[in-house]
């Protein structure tokens, strides 16, 4: 119709309807974004920055998990009843959901993509129709490796969601539930810790903060800042780090591959888009 669409994610319920949606994206030349949330944090920024510019390395390792509870038992009553469903939310579960966010994470802050994966998907509650405790094994197109934890079952976490990313050169932690803090890992034993506000970030993360340092900021400052990339791309300004649909396409493909290879216990499968 010529508008121009920002979308949560994961961008489909289907990888086939992903396909779709990115033929229709490329042929009506309307921008399409979608709210990968943690990707709009001034610090994931700072993060992905600085490998780019090779603090730590060469990336041999990532390793990014995402803990919740509040699925440990039924759905009903937590509006969380559509997430179980296969009818309406796809073929994934808690991979869908979670999964996808730390799989964008780990490719968004390494800027490598995932060629490979061995995924072990389980439905732990009784009666449940789809994944909500995941393990999976990744190989990035450098040849480092991965590990990738997403639950829904795993009683008193709330929204843990943490990377770890290893060169060899030294390694980066970032959790969402301090986020205004990245802890920085050299090889000669010295560590640092950035915070948000402060003057060593890079232009980026910069623009991103938007408050003194020591104020909280975090989960709703994130949509602001993918907002404000959309905005910018809306006006014609370039916004090189706004998900768009073929980051989209990678999640579906991503969610997809690692439901069929656990369902066929499968082993080692390649992941194409």
């Amino acid at each position: 119709a010529g508008v121009a669409v920002m979308s949560d994610k994961p961008m489909t319920a289907s990888l086939a309807e992903a396909r779709e949606l990115a033929d229709l994206v490329a042929q009506a030349g309307r921008p399409y974004a979608l709210t990968y949330t943690y990707s709009g944090y001034p610090l994931v920024r700072e993060a992905r920055a600085r490998v780019a510019a090779g603090a730590i390395g060469t990336v041999r390792k990532v390793v990014v998990e995402y803990p919740q509870g509040w699925l440990a038992g039924p759905a009903e009553g937590k509006q969380a009843e559509w997430r179980v469903d296969p009818a309406r939310s796809g073929a994934g579960g808690c991979i869908g959901d979670i999964g996808v966010h730390a799989f964008q994470l780990a490719e968004f802050i390494t800027g490598l993509r995932v060629t490979r994966l061995l995924a072990d998907l389980a439905a732990v509650v009784p009666g449940r129709a789809l994944d909500d405790d995941c393990s999976i094994l990744l190989r990035f197109d450098n040849g480092a490796r991965g590990v990738l934890l997403a639950s829904q079952i795993e009683v008193g976490e709330l929204n843990g969601l943490r990377i770890r990313v290893y060169g060899d050169k030294g390694g980066l932690v970032w959790r969402q539930e301090t986020p205004n803090e990245l802890t920085l890992h050299s090889i000669d034993g010295r560590t640092e810790i950035v915070r948000a506000g402060d003057a060593s970030l890079g232009s980026d993360a910069r623009a991103r903060s938007r408050t003194p340092g020591g104020h909280p900021e975090g989960y709703l400052e994130a949509f602001a800042n993918l907002y404000r990339d959309f905005a910018a791309q809306l006006r014609g300004e370039p916004a090189p780090f706004l998900p768009d649909a073929a980051e989209g396409l990678r999640g579906m493909a991503f969610i997809e591959t690692a439901v069929t290879a656990s369902r066929d216990n499968a082993g080692w499968v390649d992941l194409t888009i």
